[in-house]
């Protein structure tokens, strides 16, 4: 119960700090739209804040997955299983992507698209990738929906 009280106040801290932040930017009286100095004292301030608190949970996220895999070694096993099924879905996605070449609106290749690009690869290799994944979660959507349907 003290834990939950402390985390309470942590995130009631961290609030009232963005709150603030905020709040500084309606108070400013200075033009935010042109005024560069208004916009680095008044809109930096949140935005450098808002990245802390990002990577912050990125950090206290990572930390504690490894922590639980320390105390939970039995799980380390599933969790390589699962990190290697998605390198195979990833591989299938490469291979599946093309680099074809890569064309503006005016019918102009665009600057990095030319073909057999590296970056065109990847990102073909990104859109199929997310494709699998999102078919996989349908399916299983799905399949959990009839499931319930037929247990009622």
């Amino acid at each position: 119960m003290k834990s939950n009280k402390i985390l309470n106040i942590i995130i009631a801290f961290i609030a009232i700090i963005g709150a603030f932040l905020f709040v500084r930017i309606f108070m400013s009286d200075a033009d935010l739209e042109t005024d560069v100095d208004a916009q680095n004292s008044v809109i930096s301030p949140l935005i450098h804040y808002s990245t802390f608190l990002f990577y912050a949970a990125v950090v206290i996220s990572v930390g504690l997955s490894l922590w639980t895999i320390v105390k939970n070694p039995e799980n380390l096993k599933k969790m390589l299983m699962s990190l290697a099924a998605l390198g195979v879905l990833l591989l299938i996605a490469y291979f599946v992507a093309d680099d074809n070449v890569v064309y503006d609106a005016a019918g102009k290749i665009q600057p990095g698209g030319e073909a057999g690009s590296l970056k065109n690869k990847w990102v073909g290799t990104g859109i199929w990738y997310s494709m699998i994944l999102g078919a996989i979660a349908s399916f299983f959507f799905v399949f959990d929906l009839v499931k319930g349907l037929i247990k009622s």
